[in-house]
Order: C-alpha cells, then structure tokens, then sequence
C-alpha cells in the first residue's frame, strides 16, 4: 500500500530515508531550510520544498495532517529537531519518528511524544562492532538490550548436520528460525533438515547464547 511521508532534514539519514521510501514505492515530501539539500533530494523526492519546520503557520501550508508518516531527521539542531516534533505531535500526525543525537536528546523525543525513536549512528557503531567481532556475522540487529536477531554464515563444524542432529536450541537456547541456501529461503525450517558450507542462517536468541554457540563451533573447526 502506497503511504504518504514527510520528512523533515535532508542531512545523510534524512536524504537517504527519503530515497528508500521512494524506491519502495511511496510518495515523500522532502524539506529543509538548506536551499542546496533540498536541490539534490528535488529530481527523487515525489515534492521537495525549502521551508523552517519550527514555525507552526509553515506546516498548516504544507498540510501536515494529510500526512501519516512523519519522519523528523533533523541533525545536529537540537532545539529544532525537538520543537519540531512537538509541532507533529500537537497537529495529530499519526506516526511520528525522530531521530536522536544521544540518549538525553531521545528520552526529551520520548517524553514529547515522538512514537519512534532511532539512533543511526548509535545502531551503525553497534553493528559494525559485532561484525568486527565475529567472521561469520554477517548482520545484526538487536531486539531488547538482551535479544538480537542475527544473520550468519553457517560454521563449517554443522556442514550437513541436520537441526534435529545440531539441537542448537537445547544446547544454546538459540532458535534458528529460517535457512538461506543461494536464493532460496527456508522460512520455518524442519528438525530434518540440513545445513551446509555457503548457507546463511537466521538465528534469534540472547546475546550471550549466540556467543556461546559461535565459539562452541570456532572450536569445533
């Protein structure tokens, strides 16, 4: 279903929302008061416009409450990332997600009401840490301060080991919960089943299994 975002600073992550949104088949309207972002965002945007988000009188033109989706991306002005998603909130936009510089700038998004709070920078550094840390992890993205859904490349040692045989989830308390084989993705798949050299596996589990079952299997090689 086509949806209708506003998002509101054309920085990197406000810039490159807006292109996915598109890609994914959505209509965006782009603005910022940098005349020269709004420029580069104007040949992919379904409308980009150049205007100050703060003042209250601006959003009624752009007809904010048509929106569903409001998406505050502003970077490093504090005062107006906040002010801004305030107004959002005050004028009944449904979904509003603001990004955040630090833990201080989230809980004040929190506490104003932001519905979404997302921290690019934060969540980059997190996961190019675990990936550093693992040579099978190929993604990462974390559920709860405790559980992570993780995607990694099956540890030679289960080289076509059945699950059933494997019996990750009584040894590790891990759930493997699909199996990639090329372009093939085995959703749900079944304890007879197997895995071998070159499959990618989606795992779910806390932080501590899955390391307890990446190193088990380093050892194992």
């Amino acid at each position: 279903m086509k949806k209708q975002f506003i998002v509101i600073g054309l920085g990197r992550f406000g810039s490159s929302l807006t292109k996915t949104l598109i890609q994914n088949g959505h209509e965006v309207l782009a603005v910022d008061k940098n005349e020269q972002l709004v420029q580069d965002i104007s040949a992919i945007a379904t409308h980009a416009l150049q205007a100050d988000c703060t003042d209250e009188s601006v959003l009624k033109e752009l007809g904010i409450r048509n929106f569903s989706h409001g998406i505050v991306a502003i970077g490093d002005d504090l005062q107006a990332s906040i002010l801004t998603t305030l107004l959002l909130k005050e004028m009944n936009v449904l979904n509003v997600t603001a990004k955040a510089k630090n833990e201080m700038h989230g809980n004040v998004l929190s506490k104003i009401g932001a519905d979404h709070i997302v921290y690019p920078e934060r969540d980059m550094a997190a996961r190019l840490g675990h990936q550093l840390s693992s040579e099978n992890l190929i993604d990462y993205i974390e559920l709860s301060p405790e559980y992570n859904l993780v995607e990694i490349k099956a540890p030679p040692a289960m080289n076509g080991y059945s699950l059933q045989q494997l019996n990750i989830r009584a040894k590790y308390g891990c759930t493997i919960m699909a199996i990639k084989t090329g372009d093939y993705m085995n959703v749900s798949p079944k304890a007879e089943d197997k895995i071998f050299t070159g499959d990618i596996l989606l795992i779910i589990g806390s932080n501590k299994d899955i390391r307890h079952l990446e190193e088990d299997h380093e050892r194992k090689r």
